[in-house]
């Protein structure tokens, strides 16, 4: 591939941050002063939880989204409107179904103004290259995911960018069929049959962003930010047996289970003190507490205490334990450790206790540790009452998160808090409600 320099950027991003304002005027932070640079000849890899803006960046960088404050830079150039050299892969297949493979694949080259002889030409090329040849007549019903999804990238590679980005390309398909495509398109890439430079990929799986990156961008969340920028050295084909492949998925998983861990920034070189960040609020991930519970049996008497391989043994991706995770160290039942989990006193009088017990244990922990329960509750004792509409407790979260996602925290809270015994909720009237108030009034009632 193509050796970069030190001084060869494609991509730079200077100080990017975005935000979206909500109609109570305040601003949404999805992404927060994010540097970044991007050269040829390497494989980047997005990766970070649900929520950390990777798409959002991928959008930013191909020219799709304006950033709120900072620049993105194309070969040191300030970047205005779309980015000419970069194609992107979306998750889904994107194909209009009423066109064959051929036309859907000259698209991008149409909309270039690329002239019919050649973009025809350097779309049967590339379809030749995929691995598509013999489809070109196709329509998209004809074809199964894969070859929808090798459409796709026929189509993006079409117009020979120089940055390809791929936004969780492989999510949709099977897992036979993604890990095929997936070294297809290692192996294109290494024999330099693609014209691209460089790939940018966002992921949320962290193997498969160690099998195919040279470098791997942690982000973390609420706001996405930059936590880690990590080099992956180890030579292609990489063995997911070795333990230097094990070392760094290690690493990574380290990395995102601990997002108290903030990224060490080189020293200030003035003299005055730069103003502390308010802290932000609690976000609570959405998840039941069964899956919660679920979890903390698993780790009961269970030899194997690293969180990578116990989310190999049970065929979670890291988007689907990491909420799981994070659920049990917010209620203090387990703790993290260099990538390993285990539970912790609480944890163990959890699994140990009955329905009743955990009820109760889950109660003092929510109300101890969980800010949205603990304003629930307060503003419950304070109503005579003790009822309030759920539009007062929407009217706080959307202080700090979208509308749509203050929906989905008090959604949690609200699940979390009835399972606990300490509020219930009436779907029909929107209300929350104390259950001892319920217990009282069924009483004066009889």
């Amino acid at each position: 591939m193509t050796v970069k320099t030190a001084t060869e950027h494609l991509i730079t991003l200077r100080g990017v941050s975005k935000s979206y304002q909500q109609p109570n005027g305040q601003q949404i932070v999805i992404l927060e002063n994010i540097n970044l640079e991007l050269h040829p000849g390497e494989i980047v890899a997005l990766l970070g939880p649900s929520g950390s803006g990777k798409s959002t960046l991928m959008r930013t960088i191909a020219g799709l989204i304006p950033p709120s404050e900072g620049q993105v830079l194309y070969h040191d150039t300030p970047l205005v409107g779309l980015n000419p050299g970069v194609a992107i892969v979306f998750q889904s297949f994107a194909l209009y179904p009423w066109l064959t493979v051929l036309e859907n694949v000259e698209l991008g080259l149409k909309a270039k103004g690329e002239p019919p002889d050649s973009r025809r030409q350097k779309a049967l090329r590339m379809i030749d290259v995929i691995g598509l040849d013999g489809f070109e007549n196709a329509y998209p019903k004809e074809l199964s995911g894969g070859m929808r999804q090798r459409v796709g990238f026929a189509r993006a590679l079409a117009v020979e960018p120089e940055l390809l980005c791929m936004d969780e390309p492989f999510s949709a398909l099977d897992v036979l069929t993604a890990e095929n495509l997936r070294f297809e398109l290692l192996d294109l890439w290494l024999e330099r049959r693609i014209p691209t430079k460089a790939i940018l990929i966002v992921t949320h799986g962290i193997e498969e962003a160690v099998i195919l990156a040279d470098r791997i961008i942690v982000l973390g969340r609420n706001p996405g930010r930059v936590r880690a920028d990590l080099p992956v050295t180890l030579p292609h084909y990489r063995d997911r047996k070795h333990p230097s492949f094990q070392a760094i998925v290690d690493q990574v998983y380290t990395i995102i289970t601990n997002p108290e861990l903030e990224t060490v920034e080189p020293a200030a070189t003035v003299s005055v003190e730069a103003p502390k960040k308010e802290p932000r609020y609690q976000s609570l991930p959405p998840v039941r507490v069964g899956s919660i519970a679920g979890l903390l049996e698993l780790l009961e008497d269970r030899q194997e205490k690293d969180l990578y391989r116990v989310a190999q043994e049970l065929q979670l991706e890291v988007d689907e334990i990491l909420p799981i995770v994070e659920a049990a160290k917010l209620m203090d039942f387990v703790e993290l450790a260099q990538g390993d989990i285990s539970l912790t006193p609480i944890g163990y009088q959890f699994i140990n206790g009955s329905i009743d017990d955990r009820k109760q244990i889950v109660r003092s922990q929510l109300l101890n540790y969980i800010r949205i329960v603990q304003q629930i509750y307060r503003l419950l004792e304070a109503k005579r009452n003790q009822r309030i509409p759920e539009e007062l407790v929407l009217d706080i979260l959307e202080n700090h998160f979208s509308p749509e996602e203050a929906e989905h925290q008090l959604k949690t809270a609200i699940d979390w808090g009835r399972y606990a015994e300490i509020y219930g909720y009436e779907e029909p009237s929107g209300q929350i409600f104390l259950e001892q108030a319920v217990s009282d009034e069924s009483l004066v009632a009889s």
